[in-house]
């Protein structure tokens, strides 16, 4: 049975709200247009495109839990709480797992990833009134994601910083979710018809996955 994903909103870029019945949930919230205030937001990372506390801003309340990196930690106002790969918290009824996320073949120049491993850069798995929601950050295939039982994988397919449509097939014939929403497209980074290039190429090995390519909401 094919979970629900219409109460996961894609923001652009990598960023998403999903809407829980205790809780609403952002995750790397950036460049955004409105939206209601977040409960929950996750930071995989401390990259601008990721961690803007120009938009935290604009959905902070007063009792917003944030979880992320300690580096992304360091550019926002307190209070923030940090979290590292293998580390799982449970807040206002969402459990929330941290996972890495790194480069394996991704290179600002030789030898230098732009997201090494030792940076503890995390994805998330995030359940949600019962379904499993793994948004892998700005990764490539990495062996972590075989065997992660998740309902639903946001996987990115724009490569240069992150995975190809390729590699994303490769990440979704790993982790064998029930539903792919492809991401990290557009804002400059890759194209919308790489996410329908990705629902197809998914297609021809995994018949039984379904591809969501969700519209574009908040701009």
């Amino acid at each position: 049975m094919q979970p629900p994903v219409d109460h996961i909103h894609w923001l652009g870029h990598d960023s998403f709200r999903i809407d829980g019945q205790e809780a609403v949930i952002y995750i790397d919230p950036w460049r955004l247009q409105g939206g209601p205030a977040a409960d929950l937001i996750l930071i995989t990372h401390d990259h601008h495109d990721h961690c803007s506390p120009e938009d935290i801003a604009k959905i902070r309340k007063a009792d917003t839990v944030i979880l992320t990196t300690q580096e992304a930690a360091d550019k926002l106002p307190t209070p923030v709480q940090v979290i590292r790969p293998g580390e799982q918290q449970v807040v206002k009824g969402v459990t929330v797992r941290a996972v890495p996320a790194y480069n394996t073949n991704k290179f600002r120049s030789p030898g230098q990833h732009f997201h090494p491993r030792e940076k503890n850069h995390v994805g998330f798995v995030v359940t949600v009134d019962g379904t499993i929601i793994y948004h892998t950050g700005d990764a490539d295939p990495i062996p972590e994601m075989t065997g992660l039982k998740v309902d639903v994988a946001l996987l990115p397919v724009s490569g240069t910083y992150v995975m190809t449509v390729e590699e994303a097939v490769q990440a979704a014939q790993m982790i064998q979710p029930k539903v792919a929403i492809p991401m990290h497209v557009g804002a400059g980074i890759g194209t919308t018809e790489m996410a329908e290039e990705f629902r197809a190429q998914a297609a021809a090995v995994l018949p039984g996955l379904t591809v969501v390519v969700l519209p574009l909401e908040g701009r």
